[in-house]
């Protein structure tokens, strides 16, 4: 009964009409800002060591590294796995058109939250619920709903996603390891209580040294097994090319699901278009809200373009999976007796390194979906952070929300994979939709901050963003960043070629 009504809510919420909407809003900022994923590349990874951290917030790499960190999870792998099971290897395609129009969403959300961030406690917090209220003029509107986003912040961060992300963990070390999935939940939630309780530093201390080791290391490894196999490396693209719009005898009838499988698993991986990433983005000391919008659009690259695209061509190139139609029959069966998820992955791996993979993907899905876990912990204090900014309760209910978090991985080693999917799938839905309406009422806004960056920099300067001149209203944070930037207190500016 629980299964079959999580089922029902998630295709409600993943429609058509929600595919839809993600490739529109992409579509939009693409057009207005003027193709700005493909155009500001350069700028976009030299964004991603500049500046420093402060008293109130972490570096731009620190914020990077924690969304990324948030992006990079087990869709990565156990995502990408299930995306070719009910899509097809043309649903890889799909995930890279996702990942191109969602970067331009990531340097959107993350640009606003820079732009509407508060300082709460002390330190820097933002996101889809403070740019809701403050960036929209209907206060009527604006603040029930940015109360709801919140909420429903709270629930995808606190209770719905740290399930899936324990189940995969617990899975995978049981199947690598033959530990009991009890004992993996339990270590995993004493580590992540060890880390979080530690505050934003910590947390965006640990995420910096982490994230860019495991994205690096699981890549080459990715990158050694297709050159053994190099000689399918033509033909698997071509089979990926064909797959994704209906060409290949085999998959001739699952274009539908190939389209619906990649975008579905894209937005669950890199989280474009939820907002959870411009919530780390707003924890950033910066001296213009696009740098850190530029900065996060490129990890949505990272996460998709490189680590899931690794993933999946891994899978394909050593025939590691098995395909079922939309009647639920397998079209292929290269795979026979596996399930569908990070065993696609270990088989892939180990038939280059025998008896390698398993414990080399129970380690990658470790650190990717802990990594994802304690960004999840900073975006649920965001939220909780926005419903009682002015309440002395803010800090107590922020301790039991993550104790509530921490519950949630204790549990989710226990729940199914369908389950746990769909309860996911649930709490992702709702973000996405509320901010996805959210950056289409604001894309004025958007245009305006993104082209104040351009005019800076065709002057040749390091921009800095004051709010007045930029034309953007209830920003007072940063006329006060705006003085001490000027001042030269942070940092002095320099010409916008260095930047």
């Amino acid at each position: 009964m629980l299964e079959s009504s999580v089922a029902w809510i998630v295709d409600k919420l993943w429609s058509t009409s929600m595919l839809y909407l993600v490739l529109f809003v992409g579509l939009l900022y693409t057009v207005r800002l003027v193709f700005p994923q493909v155009r500001l590349v350069r700028q976009m990874t030299r964004q991603l060591l500049g500046g420093s951290g402060s008293a109130q917030g972490v570096s731009s790499f620190q914020a990077f590294a924690m969304a990324l960190g948030g992006r990079i999870g087990v869709g990565n792998i156990a995502g990408v796995a299930t995306a070719i099971h009910f899509g097809g290897p043309g649903a890889i395609f799909w995930m890279w058109i996702t990942a191109i129009v969602g970067s331009a969403l990531a340097v959107v959300e993350s640009s606003l939250a820079q732009v509407y961030k508060e300082e709460v406690n002390g330190e820097y917090r933002g996101g889809p619920a403070y740019y809701i209220r403050n960036g929209l003029r209907w206060k009527w509107f604006s603040k029930p709903y940015a109360i709801a986003y919140a909420l429903a912040g709270v629930l995808a961060y606190a209770v719905t996603g740290p399930s899936i992300q324990a189940f995969n963990i617990a899975d995978s070390a049981s199947n690598a390891f033959a530990i009991d999935t009890r004992i993996t939940g339990v270590f995993v939630a004493v580590l992540f209580s060890l880390v979080v309780f530690g505050g934003l530093k910590r947390i965006g201390w640990v995420c910096g040294i982490v994230v860019p080791f495991m994205a690096a290391a699981y890549i080459i490894l990715g990158l050694i097994i297709l050159a053994l196999n190099a000689s399918y490396v033509p033909a698997m693209f071509g089979l990926i090319f064909r797959s994704a719009f209906a060409g290949d005898a085999l998959f001739g009838g699952m274009i539908g699901a190939a389209i619906m499988w990649g975008i579905r698993r894209a937005i669950y991986s890199s989280e474009a278009g939820m907002g959870s990433g411009a919530q780390a983005s707003a924890a950033a000391e910066v001296s213009h809200p696009v740098k850190q919008g530029l900065a996060q659009g490129f990890s949505v690259y990272v996460d998709t373009l490189f680590v899931c695209t690794m993933t999946g061509l891994m899978i394909l190139s050593t025939n590691s999976y098995s395909v079922a139609g939309p009647d639920g029959n397998l079209v292929v069966d290269y795979a026979p007796g596996l399930k569908a998820g990070p065993a696609y992955a270990q088989a892939a791996i180990d038939s280059a390194f025998p008896g390698f993979g398993s414990g080399f993907v129970a380690v990658a899905m470790f650190f990717f979906a802990f990594t994802t876990l304690l960004a999840f912990s900073f975006y649920a204090d965001t939220n909780v952070s926005y419903l009682l900014r002015t309440s002395r309760w803010r800090g107590p209910v922020n301790v039991i929300v993550q104790v509530v978090l921490v519950v949630s991985i204790v549990l989710g080693a226990y729940r199914s994979s369908d389950l746990a999917w769909g309860i996911a799938d649930i709490g992702v839905g709702l973000s996405t939709w509320m901010n996805l309406i959210a950056l289409v009422l604001l894309a004025p806004v958007a245009v305006r901050v993104f082209r104040d960056y351009e005019r800076q920099r065709k002057a040749g300067l390091d921009p800095v963003f004051d709010p007045d001149e930029a034309g953007i209203d209830d920003a007072p944070l940063w006329r006060k960043i705006a003085a001490s930037y000027r001042a030269g207190s942070q940092e002095q500016p320099a010409l916008a070629r260095r930047s």
